[in-house]
């Protein structure tokens, strides 16, 4: 694929623990074009982070190839990173530091002159909601402040193509939406192709063309947010109940008509069936009738969270995702 920005066939790592080998990537094929935003979502441990690593080089492949912004990731590893912009999960700005230096000299990293990156620095500040902020300590501004500045530092050598590892983790509702918006800005305004990493399922449906599924290693599954919703038939019905009730409660949602076997989630019993509003009337009389009390009930339609699950077994909020926080009220495509 010519046009693509990100270009990788079997790619994999290993490492050894305790004189055994573990296989953290089994071979990951993907591309990314020019221009997209590609969400790349994983439970903990199925090799997401490990991927990551490799094509940004910071992780040496044990098998595989690909080429990054055009640069070959095993023959010209400091090609790439001329050429691609890294934020990080846990940010890389230093507490004591004035914001204005920490991105002047990330700049002069790149060959800037002080001068063109100053001006350079200052241009993003204004793009990104920072003005005022050049001589603020990154400890005294706020959680959404301090990830605009991370961005901000990934963008200043102008490259096409970023890497962005859970940038609203721990954010609240307004400064998610707002850094929502300052992310899209980065493609439509800039051309910018965008490969973002997220355990919020709401920010992967809202933002990205395009969501890579990995899983024990390998991609699963690949497909615009409603494709791969479309995956998922019918509705879904979920049951909260007390623990000890969850096995009766299973059993009432699997004898519904045409449900496949539901999924038991700590608490939780979610049952697919075809028409959710008949079915939930239908469970509703059998659970009266077996004198089974219970804490909420709801049919809706499939969410990507259904389709994570249908694919990995499991809820990617249960899979260790951290507590989200309540979506922000912006258009969700």
């Amino acid at each position: 694929m010519l046009s693509a920005v990100i270009h990788a066939r079997g790619l994999a790592r290993t490492f050894r623990k305790r004189k055994q080998e573990v296989h953290a990537v089994v071979g990951v094929d993907l591309d990314v074009e020019a221009g997209e935003i590609v969400g790349f979502l994983g439970p903990n441990g199925a090799g997401k982070t490990t991927t990551l690593r490799m094509l940004t080089t910071l992780l040496e492949p044990t098998a595989g190839e690909a080429t990054v912004a055009g640069c070959d990731l095993r023959a010209d590893p400091v090609g790439v990173r001329r050429r691609i912009g890294y934020v990080s999960q846990s940010g890389s700005t230093a507490p004591e530091a004035r914001a204005g230096e920490e991105v002047v000299d990330h700049a002069r990293l790149y060959g800037m002159s002080r001068a063109e990156a100053t001006a350079r620095g200052q241009q993003l500040f204004g793009e990104l909601d920072l003005d005022g902020m050049w001589e603020r300590q990154p400890k005294a501004m706020s959680g959404g402040q301090r990830r605009r500045l991370d961005i901000a530092m990934g963008l200043i050598h102008q490259p096409g193509l970023v890497f962005l590892d859970e940038p609203t983790t721990g954010l609240d509702p307004q400064a998610r939406a707002n850094l929502w918006q300052h992310i899209r800005a980065l493609r439509e305004e800039r051309g910018t192709t965008v490969f973002l990493t997220t355990h919020y399922l709401d920010e992967a449906d809202a933002l990205c063309d395009r969501i890579l599924v990995i899983d024990h290693g390998s991609i699963v599954a690949g497909g615009t947010p409603d494709e791969l919703k479309s995956q998922v038939g019918g509705d879904v019905v979920t049951v909260t109940v007390d623990r000890e009730l969850v096995p009766e409660v299973a059993r009432l949602a699997a004898a519904l008509p045409g449900a496949e076997e539901p999924q038991v989630l700590e608490d939780r019993v979610v049952a697919r069936v075809p028409h959710g509003g008949t079915a939930l009337v239908e469970l509703v009389r059998a659970l009266d009738r077996a004198g089974l009390v219970v804490s909420g009930i709801e049919s809706r339609r499939p969410s990507l969270d259904d389709v994570f699950l249908g694919l990995t077994g499991r809820s990617l909020r249960e899979a260790g995702a951290p507590a989200a926080a309540p979506a922000p009220e912006v258009a969700v495509r």
